[in-house]
């Protein structure tokens, strides 16, 4: 019994050329990642649809900046209004459910077997597009705009600064590895 996968040195990053249906480790290891990430993601969107009060409060709180240290200089910024707040979760919720089914895809066309030959480059599209969803979600929305604009880091009960610079952390490691040349195999 032959394996699916080969390992070795070789090429850039120690996967040799791949023959046949062989995976090289480099899109082995960039499609192993890119399903991590995209688990994550389904179980977030999955948390926060099955569990939707939970997060709910979160989002309330920051955009209300109501455990900040209401500076009156800062506090102009807070959003009350129980809809806009409600609307501002949801979007959450879309973006990070368009962004797991994203990556999802991205996970089958590299770990596609025979058919992934042909498919690297639409691996990399769909993995570099569901990586930066993942990064502006929580780069950009949760530490630029709920960490910054909304004071989130003064607060001692609902400040999601620390879980965010982890999921940012992981997702651009998984970008980079994602970009590394040496991970197609000569046809592609």
């Amino acid at each position: 019994m032959t394996s699916k996968f080969r390992f070795g040195a070789g090429t850039a990053g120690g996967a040799r050329p791949a023959s046949g249906s062989r995976l090289p480790a480099l899109s082995l290891a960039a499609g192993l990642l890119t399903a991590t990430v995209a688990l994550y993601m389904a179980l977030v969107a999955f948390g926060n649809i099955t569990d939707f009060d939970t997060n709910r409060q979160f989002v309330r709180h920051v955009l209300a900046m109501d455990t900040t240290f209401k500076d009156p200089d800062l506090m102009w910024r807070a959003i009350t209004s129980g809809t806009l707040q409600d609307i501002a979760y949801v979007v959450i919720i879309i973006w990070e459910t368009v962004a797991a089914l994203v990556l999802v895809a991205a996970a089958v066309a590299w770990l596609g077997g025979p058919r992934r030959r042909s498919g690297a480059g639409r691996a990399r599209r769909l993995s570099t597009l569901g990586l930066l969803m993942v990064l502006l979600l929580f780069g950009a929305g949760f530490i630029a705009i709920g960490g910054e604009w909304f004071s989130m880091w003064q607060s001692k009960s609902w400040n999601g600064l620390d879980a965010a610079t982890r999921n940012f952390i992981v997702a651009g490691i998984v970008l980079v590895v994602v970009h590394l040349p040496g991970g197609e195999s000569p046809a592609e």
